[in-house]
């Protein structure tokens, strides 16, 4: 139907053309005419008949008897056949223009459009793939790190992983709304772990001066017989008590006299190695545990050391000075005891021996009696 339509649009246009030199007989001015309007479009052969239906002049186009099957094919399918349009002069025919179309050149055309649409098809096909793929990535990438940070947190309490930004709205606000839930766990297993710290801290430290307590110096000292046995060295414990705390207590307060027993511990402290640990066991009573000692003297040392620094008066926050000295039993692994609970024993014995010599000194526990042989 186009092909059909197109050429007779084209015989009308080459009939206009044509009419002057039929009316006038010129058959030079017609081919001339024709061969103009004629080699620029998709005909094979134009005849153009004068009003008796003779020849006036023919044009065709050059190379047109080339691949003959193939034009007789596709003019079967493609055209028609050949059109004839009358000429006209005044409202009278007088000739007539028979014009047959190219159908390799309407092939060619066809070829050229089936060809634009697969390539425009295949680009949109690439476009859409494209585009399918990144969506699917924006869908899919989100998720997956959903799945990555929900099983960190879940197998390895990694609360401080964070999902990133996603570029889909939904899924971005997923994300901000995970993220949030995640700085709420985070910041509920701080505090739990704080708190955690804080009662395995009071469980084993005494409240008011911040040392260790009994149950856990006793622990500290089983730990260090048993080094000191497998290494072949000393341990000592040295048992201290105030000498007039009771007395500090009726002249001073109870106030003053808990300000007395947190100055102790800190000059304590401030006496031992990095690896040695003090403990209050209770009331005005303390206990060093001192490690890895290379001889006994060193312990007789680390006690003369405290002596000396109970010997400067302890200062109030009010000004008041306090004079908080200290009497020193000392108990040596293994030379006093041969377990912990009996050297923690031999060296409270000797702090009474302290007591009796009229307090503010060390005293020695009595040797331990030798193990009887089998």
């Amino acid at each position: 139907v186009y092909a059909d339509h197109n050429l007779r649009l084209v015989a009308r246009s080459i009939a206009y053309t044509v009419e002057a030199p039929v009316v006038f007989g010129d058959a030079a001015a017609a081919a001339d005419a024709l061969s103009v309007i004629a080699a620029s479009e998709d005909v094979t052969r134009v005849i153009v008949y004068d009003r008796d239906h003779q020849p006036m002049t023919v044009w065709q186009r050059p190379g047109h008897e080339r691949f003959p099957a193939l034009r007789r094919v596709a003019g079967d399918l493609l055209i028609s056949g050949a059109v004839e349009q009358p000429i006209l002069h005044e409202a009278q025919q007088v000739g007539s223009v028979r014009v047959a179309g190219d159908p390799v050149a309407l092939l060619h055309f066809l070829l050229q459009g089936t060809l634009g649409l697969g390539a425009c098809l295949l680009l949109t096909a690439l476009v859409a793939h494209y585009m399918s793929r990144r969506m699917l990535k924006d869908v899919v990438d989100p998720l997956r790190n959903l799945m990555r940070v929900a099983h960190a947190v879940r197998s390895e309490r990694a609360f401080g992983q964070r999902m990133p930004p996603a570029r889909i709205e939904e899924l971005n606000a997923l994300s901000e709304d995970f993220n949030v839930l995640l700085d709420e766990l985070e910041a509920w297993q701080n505090q739990l772990q704080h708190e955690n710290r804080s009662l395995a801290h009071r469980a084993s430290h005494d409240s008011l001066t911040g040392l260790l307590n009994r149950a856990a110096f006793t622990e500290a000292l089983d730990l260090a017989v048993r080094t000191a046995a497998a290494r072949n060295q000393y341990a000592a414990v040295l048992y201290l008590d105030s000498d007039d705390f009771k007395g500090i207590n009726d002249r001073y307060g109870h106030a003053a006299g808990d300000a007395v027993l947190v100055a102790v511990g800190q000059r304590l402290r401030g006496c031992l190695r990095e690896g040695d640990s003090v403990a209050r066991l209770g009331g005005d009573e303390f206990a060093v545990l001192v490690n890895a000692l290379r001889a006994p003297e060193d312990a007789v040392r680390i006690a003369e050391h405290i002596l000396n620094a109970m010997a400067t008066p302890v200062c109030l926050a009010d000004g008041t000075t306090i004079f908080a000295p200290l009497s020193i039993g000392l108990a040596v692994y293994p030379l006093h005891a041969r377990n912990g609970t009996a050297l923690l024993h031999s060296a409270d014995a000797a702090m009474y021996g302290a007591k009796r010599q009229s307090g503010a000194t060390w005293h020695s526990a009595e040797s331990a009696p030798p193990e009887p042989h089998l």
